[in-house]
């Protein structure tokens, strides 16, 4: 790792990235992502504050980086997510790394793959786990752990 990407992976994630990865991630079912007007509409659905959805995209771009705690923690009820997910890379990390999953079984073939194993001993899932690394491999994807 060369000392550019070292710095970039030192740096936090900013607000706007973390709500852009929300829109992207959080879908409804249409598969689409939300409008602005969506959100905004959503959050005053759930008691959130009035905010407009020109507000939220400011947000979402970065054009504006400083949300009151209020449309923080609305956001973050909207979405699903604790509002700390905004602060702290740590928890965020998590949470990305369930979001990943929730989008992965968005896609039918790997939620096929999930429903049916369900039910299979140990030894069974192991098998099919291995038997999916293998088929990675041979088409040259990453090894994702």
């Amino acid at each position: 790792m060369d000392s550019d990407d070292l710095t970039n992976a030192q740096q936090p994630s900013t607000f706007a990235r973390k709500l852009d990865r929300l829109f992207t991630t959080i879908r409804p079912a249409s598969g689409g992502e939300r409008s602005y007007a969506e959100v905004a509409a959503g959050i005053e659905r759930l008691g959130g504050p009035k905010v407009s959805a020109n507000y939220i995209w400011l947000l979402r771009t970065g054009a504006r980086d400083n949300p009151s705690l209020r449309h923080i923690e609305a956001l973050a009820e909207y979405f699903g997510v604790p509002p700390t997910y905004f602060f702290d890379d740590e928890l965020a990390e998590r949470v990305d790394a369930e979001l990943d999953l929730l989008a992965s079984l968005r896609d039918s073939g790997v939620r096929e793959i999930a429903l049916r194993s369900r039910g299979l001993s140990s030894d069974s899932q192991r098998l099919l786990q291995a038997m999916i690394e293998q088929a990675r491999k041979a088409e040259g994807l990453p090894d994702d752990g």
